[in-house]
């Protein structure tokens, strides 16, 4: 009677196991599967059709091309073919630092209306810069509400092609041809965290001041405009302390006046 329990427990553990070990399997298949799944899903021309128009604005060639193919792009398409925050993030900053160039120099267009008007035809649609910059890359902030507010009137077209967390590393990427903005960077999809990081890094660096005497800090206006996307001023303490790497949250913190001086083409060396 022992013997034959114990050959009966002793199977019931191995049938155990064999369904543990097939369950972990399927779970960690399931993983790799679904992250695979997300990773060809990226439409990757439509990114680098995104680059290629930001460097034909470099080098001042022909771009109604590209910018015909980008208005041919089914709405559809775009939206499944950015499934991610790291795809919208790099398609949409390329189309922004472009398309900033062209309506500047091409259009002729100047502040307000080259952030307001509706020049840029993408998926048969057609955005301004605003709608990139606050609507999207932003997940619909109010434009002067210091990234504290959602803008209640937004799109639901807006919404949907917006980002799921704001990146406050995308401040550092778009350039609005003044001669305080961060330079201009070709994004790419498989780098976009690691270029993020640089460009913050280097801007930061360049233009925060810091007075050890006094305690004081001076950095770009920039993370007083959007400062909710920074987390407040403890926020942007902690992002210098880590860039600096040193404890500033003990300093006082001030900005710098913004220097709108033409700097158009500004392009990262």
């Amino acid at each position: 009677m022992t013997i034959k329990f114990l050959k009966f427990f002793k199977f019931v553990l191995l049938l155990l196991l064999l369904l543990n070990v097939s369950y972990f399997s399927v779970v960690f298949c399931n993983q790799f599967y679904k992250k695979d799944i997300e990773v060809k899903s990226v439409n990757m021309p439509l990114i680098q059709l995104s680059a290629q128009l930001l460097l034909h604005v470099k080098t001042k060639q022909e771009v109604q091309t590209i910018e015909k193919d980008l208005f041919n792009i089914p709405m559809n398409e775009l939206k499944q073919g950015l499934p991610n925050d790291d795809a919208k993030k790099t398609f949409w900053t390329n189309i922004y630092n472009a398309y900033y160039q062209l309506l500047y120099t091409r259009e002729q267009k100047r502040n307000p209306e080259i952030f307001t008007e509706k020049l840029i035809p993408i998926a048969h649609t057609r955005f301004c810069l605003d709608d990139i910059e606050h609507g999207i890359l932003r997940k619909y902030r109010w434009k002067y509400s210091l990234g504290y507010l959602e803008n209640i009137f937004e799109s639901s077209l807006i919404k949907d092609l917006a980002v799921d967390t704001i990146d406050y590393r995308i401040h550092f990427a778009l350039n609005c041809g003044a001669k305080s903005c961060p330079p201009i960077a070709f994004y790419q999809y498989e780098k976009i965290n690691e270029q993020l990081d640089k460009a913050t890094r280097s801007f930061l660096l360049a233009e925060t001041e810091i007075d050890e005497a006094k305690k004081k800090i001076r950095t770009s206006k920039i993370l007083s405009w959007f400062r909710g996307d920074f987390g407040g001023k403890e926020g942007i303490k902690y992002i210098l302390s880590s860039v600096f790497k040193q404890d500033l949250n003990d300093y006082t913190l001030d900005f710098k006046d913004y220097d709108w001086t033409e700097a158009m083409a500004n392009f990262e060396e």
